[in-house]
């Protein structure tokens, strides 16, 4: 059974960083796409990234080039190094993954089968 456990939210000042976690079991990271989705209060959950089993990442426009998607395939875990932060990246930080390896998931939320619980961002101004 594929559990996802998300951890390492917190509360930051903007402009600092935190790194989140994602520990899978029950399934081979490497194999799967991974992704990191955000839902803030009052909005729809939207895509914030990412890694393909390939490796292969994508971002949403509006974290490029602030946050970073890695995978450890020992440790089986994903990774979202969130620098700048800004007020505005205050939400829910929920891992996905498909159920089918090797294929290539997007930014639909509704192409991921298993979720994490989540872990609250909250960026002060």
């Amino acid at each position: 059974q594929t559990q996802l456990v998300e951890s390492g939210g917190g509360l930051v000042q903007a402009g600092g960083s935190l790194k989140l976690s994602c520990a899978a079991s029950g399934r081979t990271v490497s194999r799967y796409s991974m992704a990191w989705f955000r839902q803030a209060p009052g909005k729809e959950r939207e895509f914030v990234t990412v890694i393909t089993y390939s490796g292969g990442t994508r971002y949403a426009d509006s974290v490029k080039g602030r946050f970073t998607i890695s995978r450890d395939n020992a440790k089986n875990t994903v990774y979202l190094q969130m620098n700048s932060l800004k007020p505005e990246d205050t939400a829910v930080y929920y891992c996905a993954s498909p159920k089918t390896a090797y294929t290539y998931n997007g930014i639909d939320p509704t192409t991921y089968d298993y979720w994490g619980q989540g872990t609250q961002v909250t960026v002060s101004s």
